[in-house]
């Protein structure tokens, strides 16, 4: 195995996450963020250490050199260490509803996952559900269809190939509504058979937008996750979130019980383009008891 080292100065204010995420896929041990990714099929560990505020080491074990850099750079987009978000601050620091939240936490940033197909495969399975609950779905496929490095007991997510190979009723097995299981299996196969680009230029990537959403049970907000989480577009906003609709509505309204429409959750965050969705994000943060975002209504 080759260990690759490189030591990253963030462009803006950065904070290592604390904890990993409830789908198992990374994990977080004694302040270090350890993930297990695959580059062309070859296994990658990634391991993500903050020495100093304004230091972020990370480390990459594969077969081959190539592998190991390109591991970096897959966890170097989903922590967002190179995000330059000067801009950002520098427009909504005084800002009425995001001021003090943008001045309190410039670290803050949008979770994104370092495989865009992870992002839609995740999206499909939050649609409509509590998260909890969907992420007992995705802890079900990572067990049966991830990969594995027996060494380190991480788990990386599972292929669109593996997923577009699994019987519809096996995956309602694991919880999966039928027409979702269908719409996964689907968005898997044009994936895997190359008709959707996920990682390429805004254009292909957006043409996959729109072949996706030919697909029956793959509406905007699943798109929008895509591009948001899995894509790093920063513009897109999944604007049919349940907890979007519940904060605008709260916002609006001055009434915990609203809930906006998602034209006006899309009104609400015109304004901060092209960071509608980091806004939004903010926008959670300066308000308490608000619903978490990440189910589409």
């Amino acid at each position: 195995m080759i260990e690759h080292r490189l030591e990253v100065t963030p462009r803006w204010a950065f904070r290592l996450p604390s904890r990993g995420g409830m789908d198992g896929l990374m994990r977080v041990r004694s302040g270090v963020v350890h993930r297990l990714l695959h580059v062309d099929g070859e296994p990658v560990v990634v391991r993500v250490a903050q020495t100093a505020p304004e230091r972020v080491l990370f480390g990459a074990q594969a077969a081959t050199s190539r592998a190991a850099e390109e591991g970096i750079v897959r966890m170097r987009f989903a922590l967002g260490v190179d995000d330059d978000l000067a801009a950002f601050h520098a427009r909504f620091r005084c800002d009425s509803l995001l001021g003090r939240a943008v001045r309190d936490r410039p670290w803050l940033r949008v979770s994104r996952r370092p495989e865009p197909f992870e992002a839609l495969a995740w999206a499909v399975t939050e649609q409509l559900i509590e998260y909890g609950r969907a992420a007992g779905i995705q802890r079900r496929m990572v067990r049966v269809l991830g990969r594995r490095c027996p060494r380190t007991g991480l788990r990386d997510a599972p292929l669109p190939e593996a997923v577009a190979g699994v019987a519809p009723a096996r995956l309602e097995g694991w919880d999966l509504a039928a027409g979702r299981a269908l719409a996964l299996r689907r968005a898997s196969r044009e994936v895997a058979d190359g008709r959707v680009v996920l990682r390429g230029s805004p254009e292909e990537e957006e043409r996959g937008w729109r072949r996706l959403l030919s697909i029956p049970g793959i509406g905007r907000w699943t798109v929008e996750m895509l591009a948001l989480r899995g894509q790093g577009r920063l513009d897109r906003l999944p604007a049919a979130d349940l907890g979007y609709l519940k904060l605008v509505g709260r916002l609006t309204n001055d009434d915990p019980r609203s809930r906006a429409s998602e034209d006006q959750v899309r009104e609400f965050f015109a304004p901060y383009q092209p960071w509608a969705g980091l806004a939004a994000a903010y926008a959670f943060a300066v308000s308490p008891g608000a619903p978490a975002a990440g189910t589409a209504a």
